[in-house]
């Protein structure tokens, strides 16, 4: 009786440190449960609001009717992708070829937009003094619904000036490399006045980026359906372009 009575006398002490532990436990498992980490800020989930700007196009065009090439227009985005469109006296039917401007070519292009600050502009780029036998020139913007056109045949603006040079290049350059192809399929007679053309616009830095032009150099250096005048010819505007 004694041993029993000491048992049980020492039951409820047992019991309340047991479940102490119990409720303890349950405790630190409820608070792990609720409890949420921490976000770093790597980890919070942002939400861009902004917005992408629109496409950029660009444009140039030419135009007298007299000219041998009376009419040009080039066409490119901001990557300097693009075609250009020309045609030539006594010709009805224009001639559209895809061109690529160079890294060289838009770093000086892009400048020269920067500088007209062209869609915010209104300022008329025409000189007083006029020039209409040289042809009409007309640069142009567009940037999602934003477009602006500025047409004039002389100016006195050294951005503007500066622009319709260098697309002057790029429109040479794109007819001669045509000019070429199309005398390599079927006139090979016509690639020695070709690289004499070439050669010249060179000279006077009329190119917009001759080491494009040394891929097909190259090429036409060992073509041998054109004349051995040509391919040595080539190879003679290869070394001055590498100089």
């Amino acid at each position: 009786m004694k041993k029993f009575s000491i048992v049980k006398q020492g039951l409820p002490a047992a019991l309340f440190v047991l479940s102490a532990a119990i409720f303890t436990l349950a405790q630190d498992s409820s608070s792990k449960h609720n409890v949420r980490p921490e976000r770093t800020p790597a980890q919070t989930a942002t939400v861009d609001t902004t917005r992408s700007a629109p496409p950029v196009k660009y444009t140039y065009e030419f135009t007298q009717p007299k000219f041998y090439v009376k009419h040009i227009v080039l066409e490119h985005e901001a990557t300097g992708r693009g075609t250009i469109t020309f045609e030539r006296l006594n010709e009805d039917v224009p001639v559209v070829e895809p061109i690529e401007l160079s890294p060289a070519a838009l770093s000086r292009i892009i400048p020269y937009w920067k500088a007209l600050n062209f869609l915010d502009s209104q300022t008329d780029y025409q000189a007083a003094k006029q020039f209409p036998h040289l042809g009409t020139m007309r640069i142009g913007m567009q940037q999602g619904d934003r477009k602006r056109v500025a047409e004039f045949n002389w100016t006195n603006n050294d951005s503007a000036s500066g622009l319709v040079n260098e697309y002057r290049r790029i429109a040479d350059q794109a007819i001669l490399v045509f000019d070429i192809s199309i005398a390599r399929e079927n006139q090979p007679l016509n690639a020695p006045k070709l690289m004499e053309v070439m050669e010249s616009l060179l000279k006077r830095n009329g190119l917009s980026d001759p080491i494009q032009l040394l891929p097909l150099l190259r090429d036409m250096s060992t073509d041998e359906h054109i004349p051995l005048i040509a391919r040595n010819h080539a190879l003679r505007i290869i070394k001055q372009i590498q100089k």
